[in-house]
C-alpha cells in the first residue's frame, strides 16, 4: 500500500471527527450565515499568514538527509506566498471589514494550532510538518470547492468573496498529488512522525471549526 494511502487510513478517526464538527456539517446543507462564513475567513486568514514563514523556517531547519525536500519547500513558498491576502479580499466581497481582520488577534484553536506547527520545525522533527500540509490541503480538497458553492447559493454572495476557497480547492489537488511522492520518499521513521502530527493536527484544525459561530 502506497505511504499516502496508509496516511489516510492511519488518521481516517480525526479526519472523521474534523469534519462532524457541527458548522461543517450545516454548510454542506446550505444552512449558513454570513457571520459564521466570516469567522471562518477570519481565522482562515490567521493561520494562512503563516504558512509562508513556516514554510521557509521549514527549509532552513531541514537535517542533511532531507535535504532533497528544499527543491519542493522552494516551490510550496512560490505556490503559497500572499494567499492570506486572498482572503481578506474575500472578507471585503462579502461585506467584512479586512483591515479590522488583519489586524485582530485570532482565537484560541488557531494560534495554538500555528504555535505547534513552528514548535514541530524548531524543537520536533521537521518532516512532520507535512502532516499539516496532509490535513489542511486533503480538507481543501475534499471541502472547499463543495462548501464555497453551498455557501454562496445560501448567501448570494458574489464570485469575489469566493477566492480562497474556489483556487485551493483547484490548487491543493494537485499540491495533493505532489504531497503523496514526497511523503513515499521518507523514512519509516520520518514518516511515523507524519502520521502522528496529522492526528494531532487532524484535532487542532477540527476545534478552529468548532469555535465557530453557527
Amino acid at each position: 500500500m502506497p505511504f499516502y494511502e496508509e496516511l489516510a487510513a492511519a488518521t481516517a478517526a480525526e479526519r472523521d471527527y474534523l469534519l462532524s464538527s457541527p458548522i461543517i456539517a450545516n454548510c454542506m446543507r446550505g444552512d449558513v450565515s454570513r457571520e459564521s462564513y466570516l469567522a471562518f475567513l477570519g481565522q482562515a486568514y490567521h493561520h494562512v499568514r503563516h504558512t509562508t514563514p513556516l514554510l521557509m523556517s521549514l527549509g532552513g531547519r531541514l537535517p542533511e538527509r532531507l535535504s532533497w525536500l528544499r527543491r519542493p519547500v522552494a516551490e510550496y513558498i512560490d505556490e503559497e506566498i500572499g494567499h492570506e491576502e486572498w482572503i481578506l479580499n474575500d472578507i471585503g466581497a462579502a461585506g467584512g471589514d479586512a483591515e479590522a481582520a488583519r489586524r485582530s488577534r485570532p482565537e484560541l484553536p488557531a494560534e495554538v494550532m500555528v504555535a505547534y506547527a513552528y514548535d514541530l520545525i524548531n524543537r520536533g522533527n521537521p518532516a512532520a510538518f507535512f502532516g499539516m500540509v496532509f490535513v489542511l490541503e486533503g480538507t481543501s480538497v475534499a471541502m472547499a470547492l463543495n462548501a464555497a458553492d453551498r455557501i454562496q447559493q445560501a448567501l448570494g454572495l458574489p464570485d469575489a468573496a469566493f477566492s480562497y476557497l474556489r483556487s485551493h480547492g483547484t490548487l491543493d489537488q494537485e499540491h495533493t498529488r505532489h504531497l503523496a511522492e514526497l511523503v513515499e520518499k521518507m523514512t519509516p521513521e520520518d514518516q511515523a512522525d507524519v502520521v502522528h502530527a496529522a492526528k494531532v493536527f487532524f484535532r487542532l484544525y477540527a476545534e478552529i471549526f468548532r469555535a465557530l459561530p453557527n
